[in-house]
């Protein structure tokens, strides 16, 4: 039985260590954490009110705690146009669905993960109440779209 806790510690720090390594998300190391493409402001013809449409995609300042703290190395927010890792799922639904799945509120959640690979990652680069607050901004917003 000892054995087997052993080896199932030992895959899962190893299978971190790995994930790690090969989708290159280093906590704490906010030089190599993933990017998000930027673009150039370009002038827009003019449209009239009948053409015009609100855009899709989260301007990248906005996006940038999702970015700067890595979350985006593993998931995606589709409904604020956030291209991101498959490993994790889609968070565009997280805001309403984390409470009937982990059995706490999204702000709990984010304070003290219930899930193995969220306690690791969070658990090793806790967030700031600030930062807290900005992601849940972010994903009320993904929510409502």
């Amino acid at each position: 039985m000892n054995k087997a806790i052993i080896s199932f510690v030992a895959s899962i720090i190893i299978g971190f260590g790995l994930g790690y390594l090969v989708f290159g998300v280093v906590l704490g190391d906010s030089d190599k954490q993933p990017q998000v493409a930027q673009t150039e402001a370009t002038e827009e013809p003019a449209t009239t009110d009948d053409q015009k449409k609100e855009p899709e995609t989260v301007a990248v300042d906005e996006a940038n705690i999702l970015n700067s703290k890595g979350c985006l190395g593993c998931h995606a927010v589709d409904k604020l146009g956030l291209d991101g890792g498959a490993t994790g799922p889609d968070l565009s639904k997280a805001f309403t669905e984390v409470e009937g799945k982990h059995g706490k509120s999204i702000d709990d959640f984010l304070k003290e993960p219930t899930s193995a690979v969220m306690s690791s990652v969070i658990g090793g680069n806790p967030l700031t109440d600030d930062e807290r607050t900005q992601i849940l901004d972010m994903l009320k917003q993904a929510s409502e779209k």
